[in-house]
């Protein structure tokens, strides 16, 4: 059999092939990051937190763990700049401290990190579910880090109330309701409890351990009451700033803001601080994506049967396991939407088809009450990040290479012929396109030798293609790609930063002028102070931007379908 020379290979005098070296694969967890990871940390550090939280991150990032001193030493850094960064970065649990031989040592997680590109679809999904209230609340928990259930309300009231008609306001109880319903269904959650270290263990670190080693307080991850409302005594409604008070400079606002916090009553909830649930959201994208599939490759009943089984397990079911809670027929039949009208023969019919399609998103696991269904998310998932990678080949390489592709997936080990023959394309063709492949790291080729002396006519070569290292590597071009995305963006904003802040003087000066009842004389000669080319420019660059935002979104939701294959593979091995 004639052996393949790929692009990757040169041949030796003795007839052997030597590989050339590959790229590492790198993944998160026990070893180090990519570049590409690191860098699109930095790029997000920056935008929401500014320079100096950035520049501190991104060595922590490059470093693993590191004491204060450390960091401020090897940043250049001054101590006290440092010291807020980390506040910073503790606030938004970013970044988490342990105590070390050298003192106490702060991690930054590059996983938590990577969530801030999905802070807005986040804050939509609140929005969907549970309306302005539950969207602002998720945000200001977002910006914030962390909040107390009372603080929260008051702010979101009062943001409600400036958005609504003169002389109409927000009730408290209806933002508290929102608040509840997150809490319910485990979209906010209680943060970890803080342990204090025992007078024993104090006295044991005083007299045992060396003179570095510093006693710090835990966090407790195990919370009984992660999910328990407090009992707060709010009754009241938002507040409206005046237009005055909007004009003031940040200094008089930050102390109003104290003097009314001062001066509010004791709510009961102090010392009670809430955040986001993030793997909850991540279950509900899952979820989403889940039934658009079942959707897309069956019908709008079958998607609605798998989003009852998913909603119904929803809290019982963990971010990680493999499969949904088995639920009988009788159950699902019960559960049901009253509005699509589903008898039970029908639903019956309905779930052999699910459980009989080769997708195998549904499967039966006993016969009781009807029968018990569970929804396999593991395959689910795989399948979702087959059709990407599928999808990622025909738009580079085109149809034909895709269908070599999907054609590996489904064979697992071919030979080149047996490409060629079950592909149905002409074989100079077919061998263009699987080397193209396999230098792209697609498709790899496996040797099989008859022979303990791996001569060239006496071994099988059988390409083949792995999807978790596959997966991994599209995982990195996407990173890359949001990394550039982000780049660019900031680049336009930079290059037009004097005509964006003359923009906003001028909608500043409008607002005021509305606001105090001007002419509209006036109005229009404030309005005329940007030109018309001007004008264009803003017009050009906003939707340059609003382009370049909603391809982050985008190449976002790849990014998770692949992350949660991986992590489901990971954690099904």
């Amino acid at each position: 059999m004639r052996r393949p020379v790929s692009p990757g290979t040169r041949t030796t005098a003795a007839g052997r092939k030597r590989s050339r070296p590959r790229l590492r694969n790198t993944q998160r967890g026990g070893t180090a990051m990519t570049a590409q990871e690191v860098r699109l940390c930095g790029l997000l550090l920056q935008e929401h937190y500014g320079e100096v939280v950035e520049k501190v991150g991104t060595h922590l990032l490059k470093n693993r763990a590191l004491t204060l001193r450390a960091i401020a030493h090897e940043t250049g850094t001054p101590l006290d700049l440092v010291k807020k960064s980390l506040c910073v970065l503790v606030q938004h649990g970013l970044c988490v401290f342990v105590s070390g031989r050298r003192g106490v040592e702060y991690h930054l997680s590059c996983e938590r990190v990577l969530r801030i590109l999905r802070f807005p679809r986040y804050i939509y999904t609140a929005k969907t579910l549970y309306g302005d209230a539950g969207e602002l609340i998720v945000e200001e928990v977002l910006q914030r880090g962390h909040m107390t259930m009372s603080h929260a309300v008051r702010t979101v009231a009062d943001r409600l109330t400036q958005n609504m008609e003169e002389g109409s306001s927000m009730d408290y109880s209806e933002v508290v309701s929102a608040f509840s319903r997150l809490v319910e269904t485990q979209f906010l959650q209680r943060c970890s409890a803080v342990i204090e270290p025992s007078s024993a263990a104090l006295l044991t670190a005083t007299v045992d351990a060396p003179p570095v080693s510093v006693i710090v307080p835990t966090l407790s991850d195990n919370h009984p009451d992660r999910y328990k409302l407090p009992q707060i005594s709010l009754r009241g409604r938002g507040k409206r700033r005046l237009s005055s008070e909007e004009i003031e400079g940040d200094q008089r606002a930050a102390k109003r803001a104290k003097l009314d916090k001062d001066q509010t009553e004791p709510s009961g909830d102090e010392g009670i601080y809430w955040q986001v649930n993030f793997d909850r959201f991540h279950q509900h994208f899952r979820d989403q994506a889940i039934v658009s599939a079942v959707a897309s490759k069956m019908d709008q009943t079958s998607s609605e049967i798998v989003r009852t089984m998913l909603r119904m397990s929803e809290v019982t079911t963990t971010p990680s396991a493999a499969y949904t809670q088995p639920l009988s027929a009788n159950e699902i039949f019960r559960a049901l939407p009253p509005s699509y009208s589903i008898g039970r023969p029908v639903l019956e019919q309905y779930l052999s088809l699910l459980v009989d399609d080769p997708m195998e998103f549904v499967g039966k696991t006993g016969d009781s009450g009807g029968g018990m269904y569970v929804v396999n998310l593991h395959k689910a998932l795989a399948n979702l990040a087959r059709a990407t990678l599928e999808s990622v080949v025909q738009e580079r390489f085109g149809s034909r290479s895709a269908r070599i592709f999907r054609l590996l997936l489904r064979k697992r080990h071919l030979e080149q012929k047996q490409v060629e023959d079950f592909a149905m394309i002409p074989a100079k063709e077919a061998k263009e396109m699987l080397y193209t492949l396999l230098s792209a790291n697609l498709v790899q080729l496996q040797e099989i030798p008859k022979t303990p002396d791996h001569a060239p006519s006496r071994t099988f070569y059988l390409y083949t293609v792995n999807p978790l290292p596959t997966a991994r590597m599209l995982l990195q071009h996407c990173y890359k790609t949001v990394a550039n995305l982000i780049d660019r963006r900031l680049h336009e904003t930079k290059e037009n930063k004097r005509l964006l802040e003359k923009s906003q003087r001028i909608e500043a000066i409008l607002a005021s002028l509305q606001a105090s009842g001007a002419e509209t004389a006036q109005l229009t000669e404030v309005e005329e102070m940007i030109t018309a080319p001007e004008r264009q420019q803003l017009e050009a660059l906003r939707h340059h931007v609003n382009k370049l935002d909603s391809s982050e979104n985008q190449v976002d939701e790849t990014i998770f379908l692949l992350e949660s294959y991986i992590s489901s593979t990971l954690s099904t091995r």
